[in-house]
């Protein structure tokens, strides 16, 4: 359960960064770009526009739902010791409905 945890949860913060990009501040329900205007981006960076279009422009976002999908898939492999059952299920589903977000 601890790999499911970690890889979801790792899934969640790359779904909710590339959100934080790709869509408007009435869809996330906070300002958009919010995380990267804070600060909470370590790489330094000049115009905030400059930063979201050249992060569109280098692939930046496919990567990020890549990997983001690679996170998921291990999550879901991780559920393979558990019986068949409405809990596993739902565990899945978990994963899927966040992956679904970027889709």
């Amino acid at each position: 359960m601890y790999e499911y945890g970690k890889n979801l949860g790792i899934s969640f913060q790359v779904v909710d960064d590339i959100l934080d990009f790709t869509q408007s501040a009435e869809q996330l329900g906070k300002p958009a770009s919010s995380d990267l205007a804070k600060g909470n981006l370590t790489a330094p960076t000049g115009s905030l526009d400059e930063a979201i279009e050249l992060v569109k422009q280098c692939g930046g976002i496919q990567r990020a739902q890549e990997f983001a999908k690679e996170k998921a898939d291990i999550a879901i492999k991780s559920l393979q010791c558990l019986p068949q059952s409405d809990f596993r299920l739902g565990l899945e589903d978990m994963v899927m409905f966040n992956l679904e977000r970027i889709d």
